[in-house]
């Protein structure tokens, strides 16, 4: 039998397979397009359909609202309706949308309680100055309240407050009309949520953001209170002027008394300070605060909540506030020293967590007193002659504890703080942070610059006299305060380096870097500049400025300790360049232009500076002990009447220097030879401990309370010491000073 060769059928049987696979291929690809054809027919069907049944669905509305027509004046009223409609649920999602960041605050489980401190707070001995913040006082429910004060709060503020939910439409249609006859604003129409609602989430800026996120939160409030409760948050959170929230708070400062033991005469003077706090409180201008409360006494009765007859004695017997005229709290000091109580709550866990807190600050008081003294004295003689209006003055230790502050001419008619916020162009008190960079690159106080005309573009600085003098040196250009020099040095080292050196030194604000920069012209604070001339004070060490030594708790705990919690300050300035800079700003107040600072018996430096048309005037100055800045001028920046800062600057600053040196020890200025100072030849170079106590104000203070002592004892005891006076030695009081 002959068995077949397989090598021959191979070929045979690899032709026959390419002939299976290709009708295999055939095949499924007629299957696959007849798929896809039956899916294109049932898509094509489905959409045929739905289209018919949406053309009839349209067809039956269209024939169903024919039957309602409108023709004539009733379609343009359905038009207009249906555009409200339309254009009202557009405008709702767009205010809701700008509310959506006020709703975040309701998140937090205590919105009810504030973010703001409340602070008593202590000057240097631990005396108590003043309080600032906020205090949730609850003690007192509202069942407890006066009904008087109930009644005259919601006749003043809102008086359909019972009867919204949220917001007074009527009372703001009404507000409206009567703003738009009288041309102005003489009515809110802010419910007494609306209010509520600002107090606890938002600002006072005067926004339409504001008003809308105002609204929302008044519906909110509406919706998780009750009317009472909203009545009792509102009656505590309200700001009652004189740095006091909440009725119960402002019965005690004004009236000394529980809120519960008010008159109808109290309740409607507190009532009338919803409106404008500052303007109406009693201890500030009390004829305006009576006229206030008989404006709420006619709006109890127009609400009918009481009859004339029942108002007619607290007409005729108006409130008597207690006269806090010789409180003479330091106002500007205390704002000051409240915002940086926040500022260290930031970085301050546990300070975070306790919101009443006692805080010891570096307020001399008797520093203070003598600086309110200086400024003011120096305005009332001055103010009308030479055109100016306010002033402020920066007071700090070698270290930068600020001992005192006066922000303005008249807290009460401003609370601006012109010591902190204001930014005035510094002039040539700016000049020493030019010189200093100078010293550091290179130069000297001996080192010769011309001075000549110079034109650096259209810009061609001169010299306050118009005069020239020619190759000077360093040190008689910044004590003759020669314009020139300053901007050649600038050339010389660059203004970047000199920006450098003014923010180490302590110059917080923005340095504009111009080629007028030199002569200062960017603009800065009293208190940066007070604490950057303390670095030439004390040898060329970091000086910021700080008020806080120490704060605790209700407990008594140690939150924030400066000597604990802070660490030492570190050198910024070269010791030999900073004894080059004493030693000519010394010659600037012997025999420049800061010759009216000086003092007695006190080695003083400093640099006056005056800009363009009179507008600022400054007087920067330092001893060994304490520096300060001073500055004159106009809020609306207009022109003085040819005000230098050689002329009132220097002249309050040196009130206010002599003072405070006064039964202290003089410590040396670093580089500076009280025997070349012929004034001073004779002065004992000292070298005292920084941190000694001063004594003059326990001394002070001591004397007042002995002399007290002693009348209380002649009074109850004269007798007793007439027995004592043979076994005891008397005590000299006026030696005690």
């Amino acid at each position: 039998m002959q068995v077949p060769d397989e090598r021959s059928q191979a070929p045979a049987r690899a032709a026959e397979t390419p002939v299976k696979s290709s009708a295999q291929v055939k095949r499924n690809r007629r299957t696959f397009g007849q798929f896809l054809l039956s899916i294109d027919a049932v898509v094509d069907t489905l959409l045929w359909r739905t289209g018919s049944a949406l053309r009839r669905m349209v067809e039956n509305y269209d024939a169903f609202l024919r039957r309602f027509r409108a023709k004539g004046v009733w379609r343009v009223l359905s038009e207009l309706f249906s555009e409200a409609c339309t254009w009202g649920a557009v405008g709702l999602v767009v205010v809701l949308a700008f509310a959506q960041p006020a709703f975040e605050a309701t998140r937090y489980s205590d919105w009810r309680t504030t973010d703001d401190f409340a602070v008593t707070f202590l000057d240097r001995f631990g005396k108590e100055i003043g309080k600032r913040g906020i205090v949730l006082n609850d003690t007192v429910p509202l069942e407890e309240i006066p009904d008087s004060l109930v009644k005259a709060t919601l006749a003043t503020e809102d008086r359909r407050f019972f009867s919204h939910f949220g917001i007074d439409f009527f009372g703001t249609f009404r507000a409206m009309v009567e703003n738009a006859r009288a041309g102005g604003v003489v009515q809110g129409g802010s419910s007494l949520t609306q209010q509520l609602a600002k107090n606890l989430f938002l600002s006072n800026e005067r926004t339409l953001g504001r008003k809308i996120k105002e609204a929302y939160l008044a519906f909110w409030l509406e919706a998780n209170l009750t009317k009472q409760e909203i009545l009792k948050l509102y009656l505590d959170r309200a700001y009652m002027g004189g740095g006091v929230f909440g009725v119960t708070a402002a019965a005690e400062f004004y009236f000394n008394k529980s809120v519960r033991e008010l008159t109808l005469a109290e309740s409607a003077m507190l009532a009338g300070l919803y409106k404008a706090p500052t303007k109406y409180a009693p201890h500030v201008n009390l004829p305006a605060a009576r006229a206030r409360a008989n404006e709420v006494l006619t709006n109890m009765v127009q609400a009918d909540l009481l009859t004339e007859g029942q108002v007619i004695g607290a007409r005729r017997n108006p409130a008597i506030a207690v006269d806090r005229s010789q409180d003479e709290l330091p106002e500007y000091y205390l704002d000051w020293a409240l915002d940086e109580v926040k500022k260290l709550a930031r970085r301050t866990p546990a300070l975070a967590r306790d919101r009443i807190v006692t805080v010891r600050t570096t307020l001399d008081p008797a520093l203070q007193r003598q600086a309110e003294q200086a400024v003011a004295n120096t305005l009332r003689d001055n103010a009308k002659a030479r055109d100016v209006e306010e002033a402020a003055l920066a007071a700090v230790a070698s270290d930068g504890a600020v001992v005192a502050m006066v922000g303005g001419s008249s807290y009460g008619d401003s609370q601006f703080n012109r010591a902190v916020n204001a930014l005035r162009q510094p002039g040539s008190s700016f000049k020493p942070f030019v010189y200093m960079t100078a010293f550091m690159n290179g130069y000297s106080a001996d080192s010769i610059v011309p001075d000549r005309p110079l034109c650096i573009g259209n810009w061609c600085p001169r010299n306050y006299g118009r005069s020239y003098r020619g190759p000077v040196s360093l040190k008689l250009a910044l004590t003759k305060s020669i314009n020139t020099i300053p901007v050649r040095l600038s050339h010389a080292v660059g203004r970047k380096k000199i920006i450098e050196t003014a923010q180490a030194m302590g110059l917080t604000h923005e340095l504009e870097d111009v080629v007028t920069l030199p002569i200062g012209s960017s603009e800065v604070s009293v208190i940066d500049m007070a604490a950057s001339y303390a670095s030439f004070s004390n040898g060329g060490f970091q000086a910021a400025p700080f008020t806080i030594l120490e704060v605790k708790n209700t407990k008594g705990d140690v939150l924030y300790s400066r000597d604990r919690d802070e660490a030492p300050a570190k050198r910024i300035l070269p010791a030999d360049k900073v004894e080059e800079m004493n030693d000519i700003l010394v010659n600037v107040v012997e025999a420049g232009t800061g010759r009216r600072a000086r003092i007695d018996g006190v080695v003083a430096a400093g640099k006056t500076g005056t800009t363009s048309a009179y507008r600022d005037a400054w007087f920067v100055g330092y001893t060994g002990n304490f520096t300060a800045a001073v500055w004159f001028g106009n809020d609306d920046f207009s022109s003085t009447r040819r005000v230098t800062g050689g002329s009132l600057p220097a002249m309050a600053w040196q009130k206010f220097m002599a003072y405070a040196h006064q039964d202290i020890e003089l410590k040396p200025m670093p580089g500076v030879d009280v025997s070349a100072l012929p004034r001073l030849a004779s002065l004992p170079q000292t070298s005292g401990n920084e941190n000694k106590p001063q004594p003059r104000v326990l001394k002070r203070q001591t004397n007042r309370i002995l002399l007290d002592i002693g009348e209380a004892l002649d009074r109850i005891a004269p007798q007793a010491a007439l027995d004592d006076k043979g076994d005891t030695q008397p005590t000299d009081l006026a030696a005690v000073r």
